[in-house]
């Protein structure tokens, strides 16, 4: 259902269509479900910045800190999702190289938006979650 975004369960006119955040179904609330885990966003990133394709072990070193098992469960979930393409050689072993799918580059800019917004205002967030944590 595609209400007005208010909680009021109203039909949003023809041109204002928002979901509702409270739907389970509602498309920017999935989407948030699926880019906020730790290690998504940054690994759409990272494939972002690597002319195309990146082997799993080269990930791995430039995401540093991530787990192999998480970096091949968060590599699989995009995959699913249509963001990242999976090339595997026929070497042995098998040569495997990751690259962000048109639909996942169409990530970049919304990502790139939402990190300038923390690169801003992240300083101002912690200073009055500091000044607070003594209330």
């Amino acid at each position: 259902m595609v209400t007005n975004g208010d909680r009021t369960g109203k039909t949003a006119p023809p041109g204002n269509r928002r979901g509702d955040l409270f739907d389970p179904a509602c498309p920017t609330r999935r989407l948030l479900d699926r880019i906020g885990g730790k290690w998504t966003s940054m690994l759409v990133k990272t494939l972002a910045d690597v002319d195309g394709e990146v082997r799993f072990s080269e990930l791995q070193r430039r995401a540093r800190g991530i787990s192999r098992k998480m970096l091949a469960q968060t590599l699989r979930d995009l995959e699913a999702d249509g963001l990242v393409a999976r090339h595997v050689e026929p070497t042995v072993p098998p040569a495997v190289r990751y690259s962000l799918t048109p639909l996942g580059r169409s990530l970049v800019v919304p990502l790139d938006a939402l990190r300038d917004w923390a690169e801003t205002h992240m300083p101002t967030v912690d200073a009055h979650r500091a000044a607070g944590a003594g209330s």
